[in-house]
């Protein structure tokens, strides 16, 4: 057992060390991300813009400061993180807050969910969704407390706090994500008890939030039968299912596709796995889930050699990323209604690109210090 501080030993800057996997194959998938946006956006971009690779370029300079904040995260200290993982989560929950009140947050689709200044917009919930990760994980392995107190006392207040500015938002999916990351982490650190038991409890309770409001309704109906409402509720649905049957096994080609020509709405967000399917067939989507399987792979490796807080946090961080994927596509693949989830790495967005790096970077950092491979 290393001692605790060890926990600050110093570490090179420079280029992340430890598994290079965890970082070239989220590379390599950003940068695939990057030419579907191009490819997508090229003709709303030059519409909207004047030039056919505004949106195309934003998400390179996103990708650019990801990748920058990953190199910071990973020069931060472990011991930082446990000390301030509570003013960290605190401060996040004050940015959900924020989204609430107007001139701040910005309302769209009918809900408020970003923060704007400076001609920036920035979602607060993907924060939160890096801070809950460190918090927790440093409450559950530096208690004490087992069984159904851990659950009362950790867990579900850090839940509730969590979740309560996610509902006033109303941000359904946000805190889908946030109540299975909490849940995930239990189980690691407690078990799966509790967590089954929450579940089964609390999915009475999502429906009745869900039939609450038309718009959700309609989602949920929509993912029961699209073709009931074909061009309204279940339109994004239906032409959805139409990119991956045009796709076939190898797809149109690239920058071929037609569901990018204003069919599919949020091609290039929420639904780009869908446009990928359609332009490189099953082919492309086998290698995208291949890439996130094998990164999957190397993290638990890395989690396996870990232990206590370290074992934990690698857990944490692996499954925030993994949760939006099932997620996106869940809801792309009408496997459960859509939630508005982007995909990891991929989809069009600087704040989910932006904190999935600051995912890497950390990750990354555990790796080093607990002295993994």
């Amino acid at each position: 057992m290393r001692k605790e501080s060890m926990l600050s030993a110093e570490v090179p800057a420079g280029r992340p060390q430890g598994d290079p996997f965890l970082w070239i194959i989220p590379l390599l998938l950003a940068i695939f991300g990057i030419l579907m946006i191009f490819s997508l956006t090229s003709h709303t971009s030059l519409e909207e813009y004047g030039s056919p690779f505004t949106l195309g370029m934003k998400q390179v300079h996103w990708l650019l400061v990801g990748i920058a904040g990953m190199l910071v995260m990973y020069m931060i200290p472990l011991s930082f993180w446990k000390k301030a993982s509570g003013t960290i989560w605190l401060f996040s929950l004050v940015l959900l807050v924020l989204t609430l009140i107007p001139g701040i947050g910005i309302k769209a689709g009918g809900a408020r969910r970003w923060i704007g200044f400076a001609g920036l917009r920035f979602q607060p919930i993907e924060f939160l969704n890096l801070a809950l990760a460190v918090h927790l994980s440093r409450l559950l392995t530096t208690s004490e407390k087992r069984g159904l107190s851990a659950f009362l006392t950790i867990t579900v207040p850090v839940l509730f706090l969590s979740v309560i500015p996610l509902l006033f938002q109303p941000n359904m999916g946000g805190t889908i994500l946030i109540f299975t990351l909490s849940m995930a982490i239990h189980v690691q650190s407690r078990g799966w008890s509790w967590p089954f038991i929450a579940g089964a409890a609390g999915f009475p309770f999502f429906f009745m939030f869900i039939i609450r409001e038309g718009y959700r309704l309609r989602r949920y109906i929509a993912f029961l039968d699209p073709w009931e409402q074909p061009m309204d509720s279940g339109f994004q649905v239906i032409q959805g299912l139409v990119a991956f049957s045009n796709g076939g096994l190898f797809g149109v080609g690239v920058g071929k596709g037609l569901q990018k020509l204003n069919y599919l709405p949020a091609a290039h967000t929420d639904y780009i796995f869908a446009t990928v399917g359609e332009e490189f067939g099953f082919i492309g989507t086998f290698f995208i889930l291949f890439f996130f399987l094998l990164w999957t792979i190397r993290a638990c490796s890395a989690y396996k050699k870990a232990e206590g807080f370290r074992a934990t946090l690698i857990w944490a961080l692996t499954v925030s990323v993994l949760i939006p994927l099932f997620i996106n596509l869940g809801g792309v693949l009408k496997l459960m209604p859509l939630t508005g989830i982007p995909l990891p790495f991929i989809s069009y967005g600087g704040s989910s690109l932006l904190f999935m790096w600051a995912k890497i970077g950390l990750l990354m950092r555990v790796c080093r210090e607990a002295s993994l491979p």
